[in-house]
């Protein structure tokens, strides 16, 4: 193996990227084992699922679910009398061969089944916007636990659509127009088997078209990997897939397997001439299941975190587009804050300065009036104090001329007894 000069990278032309040189092993090294080491560490530590299931009441969302992982969650069934859609999620340890997997299944409860269905999107909406909230959270923290923090961002969306045969409902262009820039959107169509295969055919070509006239992307497999770009590209064109979940086993050749049993027959849940069940577990949980995690963090994820720390004012650039450092970025955020507490502190001082003139004049106002109705009172007083001792100083001036008159009519009284005792005599 060739030395190689411990010096800085050249950088091109444009200064931007520095230029990589590609050299030659004269020997084995052994880093050619790190995708062992990688499958060995993700096994130990196990990995995270989550599954969204929206649909109406009804529809064999729990029964799906209990077929995909060939086991028994024990969902309670929901009525149909809730006022408002609600989300119910329950966590479960699963673990196949030496694989452990912490899976999440979140389903709807009483989707579509109020009369005013405006609504019916935004608890889940919320629902999806909370789990990265909380990843966002745990991410932007400085003592950050990312390696056993549960991860509960929804990585895969089944939507289940009412098998009519007349296409979709507007509740479900609605929703699902609503999550396609939040969650990777599996579009499929429940209880098959109620409708027949010609007619099947002519629904799911119907739910695609409407689909694309109202702008709705759905999750498409992907086709950049050679080893799974043929089945992809023709699973991709088997959507919406058909499908029937059953929690009954039957004898079929010998073979107990799940399956629906009517009068007039059998129906093999994992029959691919009866439905699409295993092409949607094919492509879901075998095939898939880490291309979902990777497009929800990678790009579901990153939009909404872009949003948030640009509503944070974060930016990648500055006013004049240059690149833009966080440390940068949270300094002029810092800046522009407490630029902005200075602000709204001159304005409260001066609010506060113009509260206290408007409460001085009125005071003062008060005050006015307040010594006007003194100076009224005592004006009034001093009338009725005049008037009082008017009426006094009278009332004396009759008690002395009472007083006179009666002193005189006693006299007067005095005198005719005396002239008529000399008058007898």
């Amino acid at each position: 193996m060739t030395a190689v000069a411990n010096r800085p990278p050249k950088l091109d032309d444009n200064n931007k990227s520095p230029t990589i040189r590609t050299l030659n092993l004269n020997g084995h090294v052994g880093f050619d084992s790190m995708p062992d080491q990688l499958t060995h560490k993700s096994a130990q530590n196990g990995f995270v699922f989550n599954i969204l299931c929206i649909g109406e009441t009804g529809l064999g969302k729990s029964t799906l679910m209990d077929s995909l992982f060939n086991t028994n969650f024990e969902s309670t069934p929901s009525t149909h009398n809730l006022p408002n859609v609600k989300l119910k999620a329950h966590t479960y340890e699963l673990q196949e061969s030496n694989v452990q997997l912490k899976l999440t299944l979140v389903e709807t409860v009483g989707y579509g089944d109020q009369i005013n269905k405006e609504d019916s999107f935004k608890s889940i909406v919320d629902y999806i916007d909370t789990q990265f909230e909380y990843y966002l959270q745990e991410e932007l923290k400085v003592k950050r636990l990312l390696s056993t923090y549960h991860d509960t961002r929804v990585h895969a969306c089944l939507y289940f659509i009412c098998p009519t045969g007349h296409g979709l409902k507007s509740i479900d262009l609605v929703c699902m127009k609503k999550l396609d820039t939040k969650v990777n959107v599996i579009p499929i169509i429940a209880k098959a088997d109620t409708i027949s295969k010609s007619e099947l055919q002519k629904f799911k070509t119907k739910i695609i078209t409407e689909l694309r006239s109202n702008g709705v992307e759905i999750y498409q497999f992907p086709t950049d990997d050679e080893t799974v770009a043929d089945v992809n590209s023709t699973m991709n064109s088997h959507i919406p897939f058909a499908v029937v979940g059953s929690t009954d086993f039957a004898k079929v050749a010998n073979k107990m397997v799940r399956a629906r049993q009517y009068p007039w027959g059998t129906v093999q849940v994992e029959n691919e001439s009866h439905c699409d069940f295993v092409k949607l577990r094919e492509m879901l949980i075998r095939t898939n299941m880490e291309d979902l995690r990777e497009k929800t963090h990678e790009k579901h994820y990153e939009l909404y975190r872009k949003m948030r720390l640009e509503q944070m004012g974060f930016s990648d650039v500055d006013n004049e587009n240059k690149p833009l450092s966080f440390q940068e970025s949270f300094e002029a955020k810092r800046s522009h804050h407490l630029q902005e507490l200075q602000n709204r502190e001159d304005e409260m001082r001066q609010m506060f300065v113009v509260r206290v003139k408007e409460k001085e004049a009125e005071l003062k106002e008060a005050e006015k009036e307040l010594h006007a109705k003194f100076d009224k009172l005592k004006r009034d007083q001093d009338d009725q104090k005049k008037r009082l001792e008017e009426q006094r100083r009278k009332y004396e001036e009759d008690l002395m001329e009472f007083s006179k008159r009666k002193t005189q009519y006693s006299n007067m009284g005095h005198h005719t007894l005396t002239l008529g005792k000399n008058k007898k005599k």
